[in-house]
C-alpha cells in the first residue's frame, strides 16, 4: 500500500505522521500559531510537511475541527482559530506538493480511524463519538466515511436535547455549565473518592445515556467507538450511561451493539492519511 500523510489541525497544536503498510511513522508536531493570520498557520502545516518524506506519498490528508466542504476541500470557521474563516486548504495542499489531498472534520477523521486502526474494522454501521470539552461523532457505512450532503453526519452534538442541545450535557462542558467546574477538576475530585463529583458523572452518564438512544436510532450501528479525554473518566459514568441506553424500545439492537474505549494514539493523524484509502 502506497504511503500517505495525515495532518490533525488543532487549536494548541498541529500534528502530521506518514501512514504505509497501516503503520504510522515519522510523527511531527508544532504550535499552531492560532491568533496569527491564516498565512501564519498555512506556513507551520507546510513547515511539517517539507520536513518529512513527501516524493513518494500518495495522498495527503487533513482534520480540522470545523465545518468543511469536503468535495472542494475548503475549511471553514475553524474553532478557536479565528482567521481561518475561509480556507481553500485542499487545492492549496494539491498545488504545493502536486498531490491528491482531502480534507474533512476532525471527529469523521476520528471515526474513520477507528474502523482502519482501532475497534471497528470489518463493522458497519461504526460510529465513533468524541468525549471532550465538546461532543461530536463520525459514522462510517461499509468501509466508507458517510458524512452527509454538507458534512453535518454524525454532529449528534449539536441535536436540540431539554433546554439546549447534547454537547452541553455529554462531556466537559456540561460540568462548566451546570456545576461550575472544569471537567478535568470533577475528573480528579472523583478519582480521589468525592462523592458530589461521581454524582456529576453518574447525570451525565444518564444524559450520554440519551445521547446514545439518538444514535440508535438515527444510525442502528453494529459498534461505537469513544474517543476523547472524557473517556478516561468511563468508570464513573459507564453504570449509569447503560442504565439509561438499556431503556431502549428495541432489544434486538442492544443484543447486537458492541462499544469500546479508543485506545488509539494520534487518532487525527491516522484517520486523515486514511481519508486518501
Amino acid at each position: 500500500m502506497p504511503s500517505r500523510i495525515g495532518i490533525d489541525l488543532g487549536a494548541t497544536n498541529i500534528r502530521t505522521g506518514l501512514v504505509e503498510d497501516r503503520t504510522l511513522s515519522d510523527v511531527r508536531q508544532a504550535p499552531t500559531p492560532a491568533d496569527g493570520d491564516r498565512e501564519d498557520v498555512l506556513e507551520q502545516i507546510y513547515a511539517l510537511l517539507d520536513a518529512a518524506p513527501t516524493a513518494e506519498v500518495a495522498s495527503i490528508g487533513a482534520g480540522v475541527p470545523s465545518v468543511v466542504d469536503a468535495e472542494n476541500g475548503i475549511v471553514y470557521d475553524v474553532v478557536n482559530i479565528p482567521s481561518w474563516d475561509e480556507v481553500p486548504l485542499g487545492p492549496l495542499l494539491e498545488q504545493r506538493y502536486d498531490t491528491p489531498a482531502f480534507v474533512q472534520n476532525d471527529a469523521n477523521c476520528f471515526a474513520l480511524a477507528e474502523y482502519h486502526f482501532g475497534s471497528g474494522g470489518g463493522q458497519s454501521p461504526m460510529v465513533g463519538l468524541i468525549l471532550g470539552t465538546g461532543f461530536a461523532g463520525g459514522i462510517v457505512v461499509n468501509g466508507e466515511l458517510f458524512s452527509g450532503r454538507n458534512c453535518g453526519a454524525g454532529e449528534f452534538g449539536t441535536a436540540p436535547y431539554r433546554d439546549s442541545i447534547y454537547e452541553h450535557y455529554c462531556a466537559g462542558l456540561f460540568f462548566e455549565r451546570e456545576h461550575g467546574i472544569s471537567g478535568k477538576e470533577a475528573f480528579e475530585r472523583a478519582q480521589k473518592g468525592d462523592e458530589e463529583a461521581i454524582t456529576m458523572f453518574e447525570e451525565m452518564g444518564t444524559h450520554l445515556g440519551h445521547a446514545i438512544k439518538s444514535v440508535l436510532c438515527a444510525v442502528d450501528p453494529a459498534h461505537i467507538v469513544v474517543g476523547g479525554s472524557v473517556r478516561h473518566a468511563y468508570p464513573f459514568f459507564e453504570e449509569a450511561m447503560w442504565a439509561e441506553i438499556e431503556t431502549f424500545a428495541f432489544s434486538r439492537t442492544l443484543d447486537n451493539l458492541t462499544l469500546d474505549l479508543s485506545g488509539l494514539e494520534h487518532a487525527g493523524v491516522l484517520g486523515a492519511a486514511a481519508l486518501g484509502f
